[in-house]
């Protein structure tokens, strides 16, 4: 069986085996199928896929963090009663899908930790991060299974006296559907899913919006941006074809409607039922125009989308916690993001 390890785990017998595919920094497959996802880039960026413990205590955020075991496994951020807008009775839920290209993170990892933690506190909301089978060990749709089987977990937890305490100031009928990078594909795909489903068949959980974050939605061919675009850590063009190819189902190109919702071989948009959603494009980003390709097609579709913008930043900026502590721009591209998702929270 195919066996993965993390960062801060090194694996001791890798100079036994051979690397057949490798996405530097990231991730090493050997060619006994095993998966080494040991972190090899600077060590200074080390911390950010770290795992944070659970903490029934407020951090600085005013948030609690508690761990749901089941399936799949949940990780709940929690604003404290002292952080709660008092005029709110009820607290919405984003239930968040992480990224890494179908293939590396956590759920638990600080570089998400310090966002959805911050933005629980700031908007307030109850935000879920959900734990994610993995690619090239489980391709696609395994993370849209796990996706989709977390809603319906939501949908249990409504009607269940389990954690009736941690859950009992949450409104399950204002649910967002959240994602960076490729969890904004699995927005799309799990939303496409949802709507198949009768309002009752979801009840008392109603999805009341999708807010994809830099969504990995591509084409087999390059687009202007791919090709002009300068390239950094959080994205490359060899992360992004790697990646991909490790992640779609086996002889799949990028234009599959995993990658390409937009696409001619995807179901037609405006046969799909969707709630109200929220792309957040980055200027920078390598994947742009697709982005806005696929913003376009929605539009065109007859959906509610509404695109918010953030100049001269790149690819999933706001998870680098380093920069958003250092650089004063992207602190403030971060505080216009989290107050755009406010908004449209408060919108819908």
């Amino acid at each position: 069986m195919a066996c993965s390890i993390d960062a801060g785990n090194h694996q001791n017998d890798a100079t036994k085996k051979v690397v057949v595919d490798e996405v530097s920094g990231w991730l090493r497959v050997y060619d006994d199928g095993s998966v080494d996802r040991s972190w090899t880039g600077p060590p200074q960026a080390l911390f950010l896929m770290s795992s944070v413990p659970p903490s029934p205590t407020p951090n600085d955020d005013g948030v609690t963090i508690h761990d749901l075991a089941g399936e799949p496994n949940l990780r709940l951020y929690l604003p404290s009663g002292d952080n709660r807008n008092p005029n709110t009775t009820r607290l919405p839920v984003l239930l968040h899908l992480h990224g890494g290209g179908f293939c590396i993170s956590r759920y638990t990892w600080y570089m998400y930790h310090h966002f959805y933690s911050r933005l629980a506190g700031t908007l307030p909301a109850a935000i879920i991060s959900v734990e994610l089978p993995l690619a090239p060990e489980h391709r696609l749709p395994a993370a849209i299974h796990a996706s989709f089987a977390a809603l319906l977990r939501l949908r249990s937890l409504a009607t269940s006296s389990d954690h009736s305490l941690l859950l009992s100031g949450v409104d399950f009928s204002r649910v967002f559907l959240i994602g960076d990078s490729s969890g904004g594909n699995l927005v799309h795909e799990v939303a496409s899913l949802a709507g198949k489903e009768s309002d009752d068949f979801w009840a008392p959980v109603k999805l009341a919006g999708g807010i994809p974050i830099h969504p990995g939605f591509v084409r087999a061919t390059r687009s202007k941006s791919e090709l002009e675009m300068k390239q950094d850590a959080f994205l490359t063009l060899d992360m992004l074809d790697k990646f991909l190819g490790l992640g779609l189902p086996e002889g799949s190109t990028k234009d599959h409607p995993y990658t390409c919702p937009m696409g001619e071989t995807a179901p037609e948009m405006e046969k799909l039922r969707l709630p109200p959603f929220m792309v957040a494009v980055a200027e920078k980003d390598l994947v742009r125009d697709t982005n806005i390709e696929y913003c376009e097609a929605m539009k065109k579709a007859g959906k509610d989308v509404e695109v918010f913008f953030s100049e001269g930043m790149s690819h999933s900026f706001y998870l680098n916690k380093m920069a958003v502590d250092s650089d004063p721009v992207t602190g403030k591209r971060v505080k216009e993001l989290i107050d755009a998702i406010k908004d449209f929270v408060s919108r819908h």
